[in-house]
């Protein structure tokens, strides 16, 4: 990595190339230059060069990217090229739904123990794992080496699951509630908020034509 500051919003299109050159690798493709990869991404070319000097040399002047290679790299730049093990806070509909979606295993991210404060759901089974009582993360998360806390639990309760996680020693946590969070400086937090997607279209749709 050249760059110890890296722009978020490079991070988040590392992930769209990555997507990309997956596909196109299944599709046979062994090597692709910078504008036929930005046009798959919806980017400029040289966004995706200036993205990528983050990090190192990458391709070949007047030849383009190997596919594999380039793969190869990304993976490790975002550090998915490991296992990640998660715990997912909030067993209702939305949790079970993301437990449900098998690409985050596909993807080395292994949710390997969920948790949940109603006594109703407490020891139920859901995909394979037991429902535990918030009151056990800390003892769970160092047993599993859990690294990465989700919540899916409702917006006034999602607080009060940050501090479990981060009193465990969680370091990076993915916020699918709509509440925000207070987390100390050394925890990394990711909001998910469908709804704003939504609002997106809606603003995008209404102005269309004005």
């Amino acid at each position: 990595m050249k760059n110890g500051h890296i722009p978020r919003a490079t991070i988040q299109r590392l992930a769209v190339y990555l997507q990309e050159l997956e596909y196109l690798q299944r599709d046979g493709l062994e090597v692709i230059s910078s504008e036929p990869l930005a046009r798959a991404c919806d980017v400029h070319a040289s966004q995706i060069r200036k993205d990528l000097t983050y990090f190192g040399e990458f391709g070949v002047r007047g030849v383009g990217y190997s596919v594999s290679g380039l793969i190869d790299s990304l993976t490790k730049v975002l550090g998915i090229d490991r296992q990640w093990n998660c715990g997912l806070v909030g067993v209702g509909n939305l949790g079970k739904a993301l437990l449900s979606h098998r690409e985050f295993l596909e993807r080395r991210f292994s949710v390997v123990a969920i948790f949940d404060s109603d006594p109703f759901r407490i020891g139920q089974t859901v995909m394979g794992l037991e429902v535990m009582d918030n009151n056990r993360i800390k003892e769970v998360v160092a047993g599993l080496g859990i690294r990465i806390g989700i919540i899916t639990c409702p917006p006034e309760r999602a607080q009060r699951a940050a501090n479990h996680l981060i009193e465990a020693g969680i370091k990076g946590l993915l916020n699918y509630s709509p509440a925000r969070i207070s987390v100390p400086g050394d925890v990394v937090v990711e909001y998910l908020n469908f709804l704003h997607h939504f609002y997106s279209v809606a603003f995008h749709l209404s102005n269309r034509n004005r």
